[in-house]
């Protein structure tokens, strides 16, 4: 299988041998899933909510391929639809108590709708509104009369003595006294309206937080017999259930996402996996991180801890555990730690990956003493070349704001397609991210950040020019950006799809060669450098 065709890929642990296994999302699984957009896009029913679609390139024992597709949840309220693979199956036995305990779950939650929109609730806040009103005017009052008590006293202090400078303070000590009652008073009088009401709302936010324990438990319990039921097959013939794999944390809805319903339907089935891809159609996501028509990884919740289960048994789709996994130390003492980050790698666990592939869970793994390691700064997941890990807050907070102030000194070195004309110079246009075609970036005036990068030019030849650049600020993709926009370089960097690059080549050439920084503790500057390796 030709790796550069490969974009994604799905993998986990399997249980028994620890082997790593592994099922991409390449050019031909993308180009099936487009085909299936088309189709629901004819279909306006598919618009109407927006969910995760999934399809798989298999085949059978004789080598015929076939193409499973599949739905995550329910669609138009069915979990069986004709052409989809079907749910998997053993939450069908509870399909009547799972309907009786959602009806009482749904009871329940009006009982609460009804407790929180009692009228006395709104009249309490009136009332409370309306004493604190009074007792606010009636504190006012009260400071401007003890004001005028005080210049008063000062006054008679200065003309009167003896027992006629006594009564004369005594006189307004007691109209002191009477102020102190009046607020008294008025509290209570406010106390006497405000408690019945204030007890009544006691008692039903009590009643509140009963129904809400009550919810819990039978949610919990209901969620409990759907995991026992819920069985998984992989490509061992092993079965087993949602509660065995994931003994806790179990989310509700794991093993509805399309990736488990495909693999469970094609090891069941004997089916070989070729490659599989999801994506989101219909309307966009509430917290808009999904959007039409774009790919997405397993979801780190409920699908990636399912994975090595899941793909365990299946042939020559398994690399070594521990083949070039963990990336080079450049440099390492008890504050940080400098790694080679390769190439296809994320920095750092990614909301929408696989929660161990990253430097950091790779590093975790190998310093597992290092609770508080964490990433200084980032690199783009197909860049290579210097990343700085703090192993302690403290140090990581320090390393920030020298990246913040932008005292830290970096330098990549990357191959571009066609030639540079201008040796050198300074690119500064501002980076945004467009929201509706994450993850790339773009140049735009009214809403991009300041982003600027200095160039040199290194080597020219024919197609190519090798080029130095030196970021000042520090945007996502901002020397991919700034290479690859006409008013920038006007080139794009050799093996960047995302910017423009069609030619078939391994990576993105793009190298974090060197970084600059002074260190925390030390005080010394230290300059890291890393060998381009292209």
């Amino acid at each position: 299988m030709n790796r550069s065709l490969i974009s994604y890929w799905y993998e986990g642990f399997c249980p028994e041998s620890g082997e790593l296994l592994r099922l991409p999302r390449n050019q031909i699984i993308e180009l099936i899933a487009r085909e299936l957009m088309t189709e629901l896009a004819k279909d306006n029913r598919y618009n109407h909510e927006g969910k995760m679609y999934g399809v798989l390139l298999a085949e059978n024992f004789l080598g015929e391929q076939k193409i499973l597709r599949a739905f995550s949840g329910l669609l138009w309220g069915k979990n069986t639809i004709e052409g989809w693979v079907p749910s998997i199956p053993g939450r069908d036995k509870l399909a009547l108590e799972e309907i009786q305990t959602l009806r009482k779950l749904d009871q329940i939650k009006q009982q609460i709708f009804t407790l929180k929109q009692l009228p006395e609730r709104e009249e309490y806040q009136v009332l409370s509104q309306k004493w604190e009103t009074c007792l606010n005017y009636l504190t006012t009052n009260h400071q401007k009369r003890k004001q005028n008590r005080h210049h008063q006293r000062q006054a008679l202090l200065n003309k009167l003595t003896g027992d006629v400078l006594n009564k004369e303070l005594e006189k307004l000590n007691i109209e002191s006294q009477r102020d102190g009652i009046e607020r008294r008073k008025l509290k209570q009088k406010r106390n006497r309206e405000l408690q019945p009401l204030q007890q009544l709302i006691a008692q039903k936010n009590a009643i509140i937080l009963e129904l809400k324990k009550q919810r819990k438990e039978i949610s919990s319990q209901l969620q409990t017999k759907i995991n026992d039921f819920f069985l998984i097959k992989n490509f061992t013939g092993k079965l087993s259930s949602l509660r065995e794999l994931i003994p806790t944390s179990l989310l509700a809805g794991t093993g509805d996402c399309c990736a488990p319903k495909l693999l469970h339907y094609a090891a069941t089935n004997h089916l070989k996996p070729l490659a599989m891809a999801e994506f989101w159609w219909g309307i966009p996501s509430k917290n808009g991180d999904k959007v039409p028509g774009q790919f997405y990884p397993a979801c780190a919740e409920r699908c990636q801890p399912l994975m090595g289960f899941l793909l365990s048994g299946l042939p020559n789709l398994s690399i070594p555990k521990k083949a070039n996994y963990n990336p080079d130390l450049i440099y390492e003492d008890q504050w940080i730690i400098a790694v080679n980050k390769p190439p296809g790698l994320l920095s750092i666990p990614g909301r929408y990956y696989h929660t161990f592939d990253s430097v950091l869970i790779r590093l975790r793994n190998l310093f597992p003493n290092d609770e508080e390691l964490m990433t200084v700064h980032r690199l783009d997941q197909e860049t290579s070349g210097i990343l700085l890990l703090a192993r302690d807050h403290q140090t990581h907070r320090q390393l920030s704001k020298q990246f913040q102030n932008r005292q830290v000194h970096k330098i990549y070195e990357s191959i571009v397609s066609g030639c540079v004309t201008v040796n050198q110079g300074a690119i500064d246009l501002p980076v945004w991210g467009d929201p509706s075609s994450r993850p790339c970036q773009k140049v735009d005036w009214q809403r991009g950040k300041p982003s600027v990068t200095h160039f040199q030019v290194i080597k020219k030849d024919e197609n190519y020019t090798r080029v130095e650049f030196i970021p000042i600020t520090g945007r996502t993709h901002q020397i991919r950006v700034h290479t690859a926009d006409p008013q920038g370089l006007n080139r794009v960097i050799l093996g960047d799809r995302l910017y423009g690059c069609c030619m078939d080549v391994s990576r993105l050439y793009l190298h974090a060669r060197e970084l600059s920084f002074e260190h925390p503790y030390l005080r010394q500057t230290f300059h890291l450098q890393s060998k381009t390796p292209f």
